[in-house]
């Protein structure tokens, strides 16, 4: 590890993820502080305090109030932010039926979500309530996207020490996701990760003292802390594991879903609507702005994300690997550090590559989707 990442900021550093990172971090020697909510200090979910959490300095702060933990930036190589929520858990049910083991109330949080839409309600009157000043806590748009963005603009305008100042550029590293979730997952979860990972990097284009790192994982498993994982780790890997032993040219499952999400891509259908204006205009040239209506734009240079359909996210599942939460920490670390030359997009092929390991079989598809430019999907 390079001595010039001396110290790290974990936001969150008391989560599943977060710890991990803390854990990882310490056992390299590297200084830790980790911010949260509630400032307490990691504790296995049997109560128990590990050795490595006395080395860590654990602080109070609001990731929506970046600046009542703002001072601590100057001091920091780099920052990792590892909130956010699988599920919209604005009453903390699905919180506190992780933390607790609670096996009823994480499936009454999950059908929740999933039948009644979110925390109920009309999304477009949810979207409302969200611009407001007062924002709900727990939802996709705050804890997936919001308090990402604040804590990197508050990250980047702040001034770095000689030490902090020795990793440069400075990495603000953004737990994002392989979008392999949906359709039993709400949209929204990918969706707000995308649009996170787009205005960290808006933000770093006017820069270059700092970098953003958008960490994908697949499905992060931990035998003792996640337990419920491993059976689903399992027969992902395997999975993945036959699906890249299979020659290209013979079709897969995942090969079937990616073909029939392509012809239902919403790409697709602007492409046909287009197609259909020409021949209904007897061939002649559309004007830009006309060529933008047709394609679903709402103003000229508008840029919307594009959601591919959800046969693209089960195509996905069935290729991209589980990776173990430590492996996860891991390759974050590796990130960190400037000499390696890492940002933009990092899936669970690159995390592999950061940690040493060597990819099986022979089938390139497998293993996420890497790139150090981020992958967003914008309107054309």
């Amino acid at each position: 590890m390079n001595s010039a990442l001396q110290r790290i900021l974990v936001v969150g550093g008391n989560g599943f993820i977060g710890s991990a990172v803390c854990k990882a971090a310490v056992a390299r020697g590297i200084q830790v502080t980790s911010v949260s909510s509630s400032g307490r200090p990691y504790r296995t979910e049997k109560g128990h305090t590990p050795a490595w959490v006395n080395k860590v300095d654990w602080e109070k702060g609001d990731a929506l109030q970046p600046e009542s933990f703002a001072h601590l930036f100057a001091d920091v190589s780099g920052v990792v932010h590892t909130l956010g929520t699988l599920l919209e858990d604005v009453d903390g049910t699905y919180k506190r039926a992780i933390r607790s083991g609670n096996v009823p109330g994480l499936l009454g949080s999950f059908l929740k979500n999933v039948v009644a839409g979110g925390n109920g309600g009309n999304p477009l009157e949810k979207q409302q309530q969200h611009l407001g000043k007062e924002r709900s806590r727990g939802t996709y748009e705050v804890m997936n996207r919001e308090a990402a963005l604040r804590v990197c603009e508050a990250f980047i305008s702040s001034e770095s020490s000689t030490s902090a100042g020795r990793n440069v550029p400075r990495p603000f590293v953004y737990i994002s996701a392989e979008d392999i979730f949906r359709p039993v997952i709400p949209a929204r979860y990918i969706e707000t990760k995308w649009e996170a990972e787009r205005g960290i990097e808006t933000m770093m284009a006017n820069t270059t003292d700092y970098r953003g790192v958008y960490i994908r994982p697949s499905l992060v498993y931990h035998a003792h802390q996640r337990p419920v994982t491993t059976p689903l780790a399992f027969l992902l890997d395997l999975s993945a594991t036959l699906h890249a032993r299979v020659p290209p040219t013979v079709p897969t499952p995942s090969g079937i879903l990616q073909t029939l999400s392509k012809l239902l891509s919403p790409d697709k259908r602007r492409h046909d609507k287009v197609e259909a204006k020409k021949a209904a205009v007897g061939g002649r040239g559309i004007g830009d702005e006309e060529l933008k209506m047709y394609q679903g734009l709402s103003s000229p240079g508008d840029q919307r994300p594009v959601t591919p359909s959800a046969l693209e996210a089960m195509a996905n599942i069935l290729v991209i690997p589980p990776i173990h939460v430590d492996h996860v920490a891991d390759a974050i670390l590796a990130s960190l550090d400037s000499a390696n030359g890492v940002k933009g997009v990092v899936g669970v092929r690159r995390m592999r590559e950061l940690i040493g390991w060597k990819e099986r079989g022979g089938n390139s598809e497998s293993g996420g989707k890497d790139d150090y430019k981020v992958q967003a999907r914008f309107e054309r």
